[in-house]
């Protein structure tokens, strides 16, 4: 730890008296690189801005953990800056939240002055986020992790702790007697992150203590590599995507790999802080449409983003969505706007309507749920040929203000694969068949 005292005093050419802004949740991470710059203040009299975002997610103690950390910039004469995230969209919630915390640090940067962002990310972070990706598919750049300084608009975000690990984050506070709040979501097994906290890193570490060392290097590897693709996808992307619509003659002279770069850069411009929502698989959608016969076509991506094919060009736009409208990407769990949930777990002794098993070799990857749209028909599992959802909202009598916020499962060909709660399509499984995902509706 005390080479990251160092390595902010050296390497950054922190000056004299410049404003900083470090995120800080009160959690063991935050709480001992705080330390560490009010270590630094006092060498170069430096203007800590602490920016805490209380996520209101309706867990014990996110008030209390905001009250520490005031209380704590009060005993330690620092400025304090807060916000409580009021409401969230339809979007992943781990996403989304990064989104506005990222946000709200660059309006503290505009309104300070700030140079530098500092958040805690450290060694163990960066394991389980390669991990996580390489699990879940990402592009070269996401297999990386995440950098140790990222240069933005005017400022840099810093994680002075990336070659740490959380034990020696611990050490640190016991040797300096640093008190700290502990999240109790951190230990659900819930969120994928937990699990691989829990249960796979800890058996890397048994393999070797310093795996974190290796994990950086395959990071900084990989945004060489990635570095390196950049400049020359960007020597071609103004010819083969002028503006923003990509010409698919132009796009199909190309190597495979510089096309997936290039419908990985249309993907990072309107994604933007969103593009984690994103996957290998929703890039091998988008070539797959490319190289069909099909001359006008259209996939739905999260957020509302709808790839269209129109003969030679393909594009990239968000739906014109209006009230109630949503469509969000199936992961692990989901909290709908009627304000029930759908989860993927592991297994199921019932096989009622809330419900469904789905063999993924029958339906197209990835699953959305979203409201109903004019003409949605499935096919119900036992009957022939399709009935309209329409009819079966009114058979079940469901009332006229529960249907346009009624969940539809979907696959990536907008199949209608299942009703939540209601009716089960041809899609489904039953118990003793083939089946790679369970799906339920609470």
């Amino acid at each position: 730890m005390d080479k990251v005292y160092q390595d902010l005093l050296e390497r950054l050419k922190i000056k004299y008296g410049d404003a900083v802004i470090v995120g800080v949740s009160g959690g063991p991470d935050s709480m001992a690189l705080l330390h560490i710059l009010i270590r630094l203040k006092k060498a170069l009299d430096l203007q800590i801005i602490v920016a805490h975002v209380n996520h209101n997610t309706g867990r014990k103690g996110q008030f209390e953990e905001q009250k520490f950390v005031e209380d704590y910039c009060k005993k330690n004469s620092l400025t304090f800056e807060t916000m409580v995230i009021e409401e969230y969209g339809d979007d992943n919630f781990h996403n989304e939240a990064r989104s506005i915390r990222y946000n709200y640090f660059a309006s503290l940067v505009k309104k300070y002055h700030a140079k530098y962002v500092f958040t805690a990310h450290h060694a163990d972070d960066l394991i389980e986020t390669i991990l996580m990706r390489i699990v879940r598919g990402s592009t070269l750049k996401g297999y990386s992790g995440f950098s140790e300084t990222v240069k933005m608009n005017g400022y840099y975000i810093v994680r002075p702790l990336i070659h740490v690990t959380k034990d020696e984050i611990y050490a640190y506070l016991n040797k300096h007697k640093i008190k700290y709040m502990l999240d109790s979501s951190n230990t659900k097994d819930l969120y994928t992150r937990n699990r691989f906290r829990k249960y796979i890193v800890p058996e890397f570490k048994k393999e070797d203590k310093l795996v974190h060392e290796k994990f950086y290097k395959f990071s900084k590897t990989l945004l060489e590599y990635s570095d390196y693709i950049d400049r020359q996808v960007n020597k071609k992307y103004k010819k083969i995507v002028p503006d923003n619509v990509l010409n698919i003659d132009e796009f199909l002279k190309e190597d495979e790999l510089i096309q997936k770069e290039i419908i990985y850069s249309m993907l990072e411009k309107i994604y933007q802080d969103d593009l984690m929502l994103i996957t290998d698989k929703h890039c091998e959608l988008i070539h797959n449409l490319i190289t069909s016969k099909k001359a006008n076509a259209t996939i739905h991506l999260p957020n509302n983003i709808q790839a269209i094919k129109s003969y030679n060009n393909l594009e990239l736009s968000k739906l014109d969505i209006k009230d109630n409208i949503y469509e969000i990407q199936i992961e692990e769990y989901l909290n709908l706007p009627n304000g029930k949930n759908i989860e993927v777990i592991k297994e199921s002794k019932t096989d009622g309507n809330d419900i469904c098993r789905l063999d993924l070799d029958e339906v197209k990857q990835p699953l959305y749920v979203r409201n109903r749209r004019d003409g949605d028909k499935m096919t119900v599992k036992g009957m022939l040929g399709r009935k309209k959802i329409s009819d079966i909202f009114i058979d079940d009598k469901i009332a006229t203000k529960e249907r346009d916020l009624w969940p539809i499962v979907c696959d990536a060909d907008d199949n209608i694969v299942w009703l939540p709660g209601l009716k089960k399509s041809k899609f489904c499984k039953e118990k003793n068949e083939k089946y790679d995902i369970i799906l339920k509706y609470y």
